[in-house]
């Protein structure tokens, strides 16, 4: 039915669960309150079977119906079979995910589920483990809940995969994979994909046995529902009460209707598959399974089919009528003005057969309805006021309706949001000391840790040691190894690890030890973690912390500032670059008090720099998205964040030498930028602009030019051309001296300032070139 529907014109794209039905059904029979799954576009059984989805809701989301209320998972985001339970009340606050059976809301990329899948079972063994939590019964049972995931044998071929893999391995956290292996990725074949044409061959080496702890692997054939039903009994059991992860390789499973509404498999399965498939076809064998053991008759299971045939058509035209009614009424309503405003206009004629073109669409979607309106605006641009009032007043209803359908919850719209919280000014006393600048951050950590039992810290060497910097060290010590933890050498995961905990209501801080290894890790963070609140419309939110450092130090690999690139890869994401340890233990403060994921990228050069200690270290508050003025002028406005924050500031007291009065001003954030119009104020003031970072030429500084020129107006106030100033195109060359080729130094800020003003006045600033 749904085929049909993608064929009709009715919905643009459909992808079904077909062949996996009879391993769902079994695997649903074991999913208890307080479980979570993440899986992938096959697990519609699944969903109807927990009682989290109902055919009408399926189908809306097929049909992309807006609504929440008609597509609780996604309010029509995303495409059929992205599933999502609401882990959040309206008001942004927690539902009691103790008492729900919980999906965590699912994206599309090959293997992108398992990351997050194994930080939703960590969040078991800390909730079991670690006592402080038991009080947070709203979240768990002490730790007694499973995490289910799904995945698609080809898919098991991704790196995501095997490293999720090895990492609940090593973690012995309660999670069962399941492996849908029908035996193809779209057209390719197993043999094409995995080694021994099987994942559970290759996996062996992981099966636990009496002197090493590892995986339980179970290989069972998709249509032998007997056997499917121990297996998932098995698994729950031994992931919930022995916190083992499982294993499931489902195969001899099919795909009776090929990969998607987008090809046929027949053009790539031979005669013998699929008449193979056909007799193994799971829901035939059960039928037989039913008749042969006289749990049912034939004419039993044939009025369930009749029945069931008829409920999911009645479900079908019903979700149907929702979606298309609504907009029914809207091009009703486009049409009745389109005709009232017609024999006014000057373009009478047109304006007539745009409304007469709306109402003969058949099956009409929004978009046809706001562009012929838009449209019709065109036409009357010269007509009178009054022509075109009623038809520009509902246009803009229908804009504000259309922002939230379409663009609201990028970031959080809750009372928990960041741009809520206020700023808190450090506090200091004759007696505050000078100390390094990691040992604020440490200070800090050490307040959070003592007062938060929902925070905890994990990333490569940050246990043990206290972090490759000593940001936390002595704090494992303090706090145990569950609060402050070493990890592998696994950058996707870790984030996996710390987005699942944070899903599951605990406040993660996940650290990537350098910057430049961030891109291990990107897609979870661009594909999940920052597209979490909008593609759920508001329903989930995973309050995640990254941890890194960047900027400047030591070459190719450890002095990265690829900031463009992740402000437009983490739109969804706050983005802080604080330019030294105080500011990124405030911005801390702050990010433990809101809902949104954040990326904090401290300044690799600055841990051994000297800061005073506030006395209100756990206490203070960045206010993010307000940049600060770190120092006053008249001359020419510098904008700037990070590491580039000294080097302008050094780069002034030589200005000031040369007769030059620079303004400089911190972003502080990049995501939010200025939402208080710092920058475009100082720009009224001095007229001038130059905008200053390590990033690559085009990426943060182009970025932060077209928020202040073209956002903030600020273009209507130069009186020179605005200027950018970065690091060299390629990565920074290893050593002081290949820094100081490669990335802006303070000769470049002075001498790049020192010839915008010589532009200006040549006689009083002479060129020095």
């Amino acid at each position: 039915m749904g085929r049909k529907e993608v064929f009709m014109g009715k919905a643009k794209f459909g992808i079904f669960g077909d062949g996996k039905e009879l391993a769902q059904l079994a695997m649903a029979r074991y999913f208890e309150k307080g479980d979570f799954r993440a899986g992938y576009y096959r697990d519609q059984t699944f969903m109807f079977a927990i009682d989290q989805l109902t055919v009408k809701e399926y189908f809306a989301q097929l049909y992309a119906h807006t609504d929440v209320e008609a597509d609780p998972a996604s309010a029509g985001r995303l495409m059929n079979g992205h599933f999502a339970t609401r882990s959040l009340n309206d008001d942004g606050t927690w539902k009691n995910l103790a008492e729900m059976k919980n999906s965590s809301a699912d994206i599309s990329p090959t293997a992108a589920q398992m990351p997050k899948l194994l930080g939703l079972a960590y969040a078991s063994k800390l909730f079991k483990e670690n006592k402080g939590l038991h009080d947070l019964t709203e979240f768990s049972n002490k730790g007694n809940e499973v995490a289910w995931g799904t995945i698609g044998n080809a898919s098991t071929s991704e790196g995501m995969f095997f490293e999720s893999i090895n990492a609940a391995g090593v973690l012995q956290v309660p999670m069962v994979v399941s492996v849908w292996d029908d035996g193809y990725g779209i057209s390719v074949p197993n043999e094409y994909h995995t080694t021994k044409g099987s994942i559970s061959e290759i996996l062996k080496g992981l099966q636990r046995n009496d002197d090493q702890k590892g995986y339980e692997i179970f290989v069972v054939k998709g249509w032998d529902y007997e056997s499917l039903d121990r297996a998932f009994e098995n698994a729950a059991r031994i992931a919930r009460e022995e916190h083992v992860p499982v294993l499931i390789h489902v195969v001899d499973v099919t795909q009776p209707q090929g990969h998607s509404t987008s090809g046929s498999h027949e053009r790539y399965k031979s005669a013998e598959r699929l008449e193979w498939e056909k007799n193994h076809d799971c829901l035939l064998k059960f039928r037989e399974f039913l008749l042969e053991r006289k749990i049912a008759t034939e004419e039993q299971l044939d009025l369930i089919d009749s029945e069931a045939k008829k409920f999911v058509k009645e479900q079908k035209d019903l979700a149907w009528k929702s979606f298309a009614d609504g907009i029914k009424n809207e091009l009703k309503e486009a049409v009745e003005l389109l005709t009232a405003m017609a024999p006014q206009s000057s373009n009478a004629t047109a304006v007539t057969q745009l409304a007469e073109d709306l109402k003969k669409t058949l099956n009409p979607i929004r978009k046809d309805v706001i562009s012929t309106v838009r449209r019709a605006l065109w036409l009357s641009r010269t007509d009178a006021e009054s022509v075109k009032a009623d038809l520009r007043a509902w246009y803009a209803h229908q804009q504000e309706l259309n922002k939230d359908r379409y663009n609201s919850h990028l970031y959080s719209e809750s009372i928990f949001s960041v741009e809520k919280i206020d700023a808190v000014a450090p506090k200091y006393t004759e007696e505050s000391p000078l100390v390094d600048g990691r040992e604020i951050l440490q200070a800090c950590f050490d307040d959070i840790l003592q007062r938060d039992p929902r925070f905890f810290a994990f990333g490569e060497d940050v246990g043990k040691i206290g972090d490759v910097n000593q940001a936390f060290a002595g704090l494992q010590a303090k706090y145990g190894e569950l609060r402050v933890t070493d990890t592998g050498i696994r950058e996707c995961t870790i984030i996996g690890q710390g987005l699942g905990a944070a899903l599951r209501g605990l406040r993660p801080m996940a650290e990537i030890q350098y910057l430049d290894y961030i891109y291990y890790a990107l897609m979870t963070l661009a594909d999940d973690v920052a597209s979490l609140q909008y593609r759920t419309k508001g329903g989930q939110k995973a309050p995640l912390i990254v941890r890194t450092r960047g900027h400047r130090l030591e070459g190719v690999w450890h002095a990265g500032s690829p900031i463009g690139m992740l402000l437009h890869s983490l739109r969804g994401m706050i983005i802080c670059v604080p330019r030294d340890m105080t500011q990124a233990a405030g911005m801390y403060n702050t990010l433990l008090e809101a809902d949104e994921p954040a990326l904090v990228i401290e300044c690799l050069n600055g841990y051994r720099l000297k800061e005073k200690m506030p006395s209100n270290i756990g206490q203070f508050k960045v206010q993010l998205g307000v940049p600060e003025v770190l120092k006053e002028g008249n001359d020419m406005t510098v904008v700037t964040y990070g590491s580039m924050c000294r080097i302008v500031m050094d780069a002034a007291q030589e200005l000031s030498e040369l007769g030059i009065d620079i303004e400089v001003i911190d972003a502080q954030t990049l995501l939010p930028f200025d939402t208080t119009g710092v920058v475009g104020k100082s720009i009224q003031k001095t007229n001038r602009v130059l905008f200053a970072d390590e990033d690559v030429p085009g990426g943060a500084s182009a970025y932060m030019m077209q928020q202040v020129i073209e956002d903030q107006k600020a273009y209507y106030h130069l009186d020179s051309e605005p200027a950018t100033l970065a690091a060299k195109a390629h990565r920074p060359a290893y050593s002081s001296d290949g820094d100081y080729f490669s990335k802006p130094s303070i000769e470049d800020v002075v001498e790049k300032i020192y010839s915008m003003m010589n532009e200006v006045d040549p006689v009083k600033f002479p060129s020095i070139d």
